[in-house]
């Protein structure tokens, strides 16, 4: 078994200390194998070789701030999983940049702590191909898997994923706006969004899009490579998180 090698890097060694023995513990309790190293700096990070696998990085550090060494780390093309800890949440937004995995804030719960590990270690083995999930899998399987049918005028069509950029619900119909061209039929975007996967997200009641076509974005509208489509109010933090996951999935595949 691949030993996963945790980085914590915080200059408050208390906090520090903590961090490693709950992160000790909970790999222990699920069988990971992990080695776990602390940084009191940043500069100690970018010196690590080899690089992290999962990094818990405080924002607030002296000298070069948790940001700044996030971002070294994306120039070197570093496919460590970034998980930020910081008492503020006003870097939220800005974590998206450099692709991170998550952000904690404190305080947070062992419950939380232990959500956010399982999930960073799940994509370090999906990155490392230690998962098994393709054992198996012929490539006829793996292509249907990323394929619909839609039904319309007693015609169905088989549409692949990929080619959706994004969907639209309005008088009860389905509009997909492909590649391709658009594709329109009678149903129900909760239906939808339940058959797609992962790698859209319901930003909007009316709205899904596939986050492999999302080019820019506000807290209302969000830019796709063709289209365009609204964002709620209430869906805005889960859009960037989700956001921010999936590029971190993307630069490290």
């Amino acid at each position: 078994m691949r030993t996963a090698k945790i980085v914590i890097c915080d200059d408050d060694r208390a906090m520090q200390e903590i961090l490693r023995q709950k992160i000790e513990s909970m790999c222990s309790d699920a069988q990971e194998a992990c080695s776990i190293v602390c940084c009191n700096s940043g500069e100690e990070v970018l010196r690590e070789e080899p690089a992290p696998d999962i990094l818990f990085l405080d924002i607030q550090m002296p000298e070069k701030s948790g940001m700044e060494i996030a971002e070294e780390l994306r120039r070197k093309r570093c496919k460590t999983i970034l998980i930020f800890v910081t008492a503020l949440s006003e870097y939220v937004y800005d974590a998206f940049d450099v692709g991170a995995f998550h952000y904690l804030v404190k305080p947070f719960s062992d419950e939380k702590l232990r959500d956010v590990l399982d999930k960073a270690l799940r994509q370090y083995k999906e990155q490392c191909g230690l998962d098994g999930s393709a054992a198996g899998q012929g490539t006829e399987q793996a292509e249907e898997s990323r394929v619909i049918l839609v039904k319309c005028g007693g015609v169905s069509t088989k549409v692949r994923l990929d080619d959706i950029m994004y969907a639209e619900v309005f008088n009860r119909k389905v509009m997909l706006h492909t590649k391709q061209g658009d594709i329109e039929y009678y149903g129900k975007l909760t239906e939808l969004s339940e058959q797609v996967g992962e790698d859209f997200y319901r930003s909007h009641r009316a709205y899904l899009v596939n986050l492999k076509y999302v080019e820019k974005y506000t807290a209302t509208t969000i830019w796709l490579e063709q289209g365009t489509a609204l964002v709620a109010k209430k869906q805005f933090p889960g859009f960037v998180r989700r956001y921010m996951q999936y590029i971190s999935g993307r630069r490290c595949r």
